[in-house]
């Protein structure tokens, strides 16, 4: 808010000297406080209520994206309630959320674009976001052609690239052929779980594995705005990433 101050009243003290300083930071702070209302999440509460709403708002357009919605994605949906914790009044909500993206006038990429705003741009927390969102489409083992279609159209309006879906596609691969457990054989979806090709370097493998403990680390999610339950979706991912490196490093000879 005072650097809007300060902008304005510079702008305003070059344009009208002294009375253009006054004008110039009054003008800052309207502008600041209307940024902070339309693009700031108004607390870590709105942030978590708004995160919750917008998730099973886009899971329930997705999951409706083939025409029907599924048993097995319904579940998903319900393990999410409970890995995240929510109270009795957060699960109705989330239900109203889920049926009011089934509907057919519901702005997908609008209500996507919006949560890119609430988390600032925080890249990791959009990849979970999506990872939820895929999980749920894929509870039957595949990406129907609607779904991957519609759920690019996410993945953009989250600011995200065609390559992170690629990556989740490639991790669909182990989770539909069983190929689970620490001693399994390393496969592309390892590597695409990475986030990394099967003929990158040792090193490359490497910092790709350590960059990604880090940012889902799940202390590190107590303090990206979002409520403390985020940190139970956090130590899946962790929980993959570390498989998927394991795999690999056995393929490797145990090298890296």
């Amino acid at each position: 808010m005072i650097l809007f101050v300060v902008i304005g009243g510079l702008f305003g003290l070059l344009a009208g000297g002294l009375g253009g300083l006054l004008i110039g930071a009054i003008i800052g702070f309207v502008v600041g406080e209307v940024m902070i209302k339309v693009f700031l999440p108004i607390g870590q509460s709105g942030a978590r209520d708004h995160f919750l709403d917008v998730t099973f708002a886009v899971m329930g357009a997705l999951c409706k994206a083939d025409g029907v919605v599924t048993p097995e994605e319904i579940r998903v949906g319900e393990h999410y309630f409970d890995k995240l914790a929510l109270s009795p009044d957060q699960r109705r909500a989330a239900i109203a959320a889920f049926d009011r993206g089934k509907d057919l006038g519901f702005d997908l990429y609008g209500e996507a674009r919006s949560l890119r705003w609430t988390l600032r741009y925080n890249r990791p927390l959009l990849l979970l976001f999506l990872q939820i969102q895929f999980s749920a489409v894929t509870a039957d083992g595949e990406l129907h052609e609607d779904e991957r279609r519609k759920l690019l159209h996410v993945t953009h309006a989250l600011g995200l690239k065609d390559v992170d879906l690629d990556h989740l596609e490639g991790m669909l691969g182990n989770r539909s052929s069983g190929t689970s457990g620490p001693t399994r054989n390393a496969s592309d979806g390892d590597y695409a779980t990475l986030g990394v090709k099967p003929s990158a370097s040792d090193a490359e493998v490497k910092r790709a594995y350590r960059r990604l403990m880090s940012q889902y680390h799940p202390d590190k999610f107590a303090s990206r705005g979002l409520t403390e339950n985020m940190r139970e979706v956090a130590k899946d991912r962790v929980h993959e990433v570390r498989a998927a490196f394991d795999a690999i490093k056995k393929q490797r000879g145990g090298r890296l």
